[in-house]
């Protein structure tokens, strides 16, 4: 599976680990590239001056390129040009389309990632000089910016531009892997998956959730999870204040069952409240269960914890010989 695309990222196989803010911190990305894979650091929201040191912290565990996540809903102008300071190999620019944005990154020197949920997003991005799609399908767990599914969402946008394209939603193994370069997809973005591995930063109650899970038992919501994150919609697993507000009716925010109330406290302290955007980690009190815990709808296949390396190896082993098995059939 070497291409041009594998030599643009530096990297020998097409797996990207996907920026789950909370989760994936430096050990995860490092090890994803030490695999032979792309990591990809989310480090929006913080200050210039947090993100060198995120920065710095990836590059003491690897040599290996990587790309920092940032959020173009938020203020993102001084994480940029830190970014571009530190020469970071690229940047991945998600929740918004800011031509301007892609072009003081390609100015800078920075590779750069852009994630579309349609087709003319798409073209935007590569017409602004991006030089990589993330197309996100809707099967995405965390924060999902198009309604396309996978299936339908890569074909239209790999006919639609010239630049790689990555297939982003519901792949969790070779089989998804395979199906989407199948699609015309150069690679793959994986979030769910990545959950599962030693080295994501998540609380144990909510990784054996994960582990546990059903395909049917995630939800897709406008504006449940909105505290500290507004007008984000979303794919978490189903749990005890998801019921509570669909069984209300789902009432928009203001009106919504156990508002304010405090769930939880943060490994530093702070609390939790329900409905906030938080990411459960290790250290977090109280009830976890009821926190946002995000998830795609590939969950179903994540059953065991492994090491991200070994996932990297296993997603690629298995497409490998998938798309060598089924050449037989036609």
């Amino acid at each position: 599976m070497q291409s041009d695309f594998c030599k643009l990222l530096k990297i020998q196989k097409p797996i990207l680990s996907a920026p789950m803010g909370g989760a994936a911190g430096p050990d995860l990305v490092a090890a994803v590239c030490g695999a032979g894979g792309y990591g990809v650091i989310p480090l929006w929201g913080q200050s210039a001056d947090q993100v060198i040191a995120g920065i710095d912290q990836v590059r003491a565990l690897t040599d290996r390129s990587f790309a920092v996540n940032l959020n173009l809903s938020f203020p993102y102008e001084d994480q940029l040009q830190a970014c571009i300071d530190k020469k970071v190999h690229a940047v991945s620019l998600f929740w918004g389309m800011k031509p301007s944005a892609i072009a003081t990154a390609k100015q800078g020197g920075l590779v750069v990632l852009v994630t579309v949920g349609s087709a003319e997003e798409a073209r935007i991005a590569e017409d602004a000089g991006a030089d990589v799609i993330i197309a996100q399908g809707w099967e995405a767990g965390g924060h999902v910016w198009g309604q396309v599914s996978t299936m339908a969402l890569i074909p239209a946008i790999v006919d639609a531009v010239r630049i790689p394209v990555v297939a982003a939603g519901g792949i969790a193994d070779g089989r998804g892997m395979a199906a989407a370069m199948m699609l015309g997809a150069s690679g793959v973005w994986i979030g769910t998956r990545f959950l599962a591995s030693k080295e994501a930063t998540i609380h144990d109650d909510y990784r054996e959730r994960i582990l546990n899970a059903t395909e049917t038992q995630t939800v897709w919501s406008h504006d449940l999870y909105d505290v500290d994150w507004p007008d984000a919609p979303h794919r978490t697993l189903s749990n005890s204040t998801s019921r509570i507000w669909r069984e209300a009716g789902s009432p928009a925010p203001s009106n919504r069952p156990g508002e304010d109330e405090v769930i939880g406290y943060r490994p530093g302290g702070d609390a939790v409240l329900r409905y906030q955007s938080y990411t459960p980690r290790p250290g977090t009190r109280g009830d976890v269960e009821a926190m946002s815990l995000w998830a795609g709808q590939g969950v179903s296949l994540v059953r065991s914890i492994m090491s991200a390396a070994d996932i990297v190896d296993e997603i690629y082993r298995e497409a490998k010989q998938v798309m060598q098995s089924r050449q037989s059939i036609l």
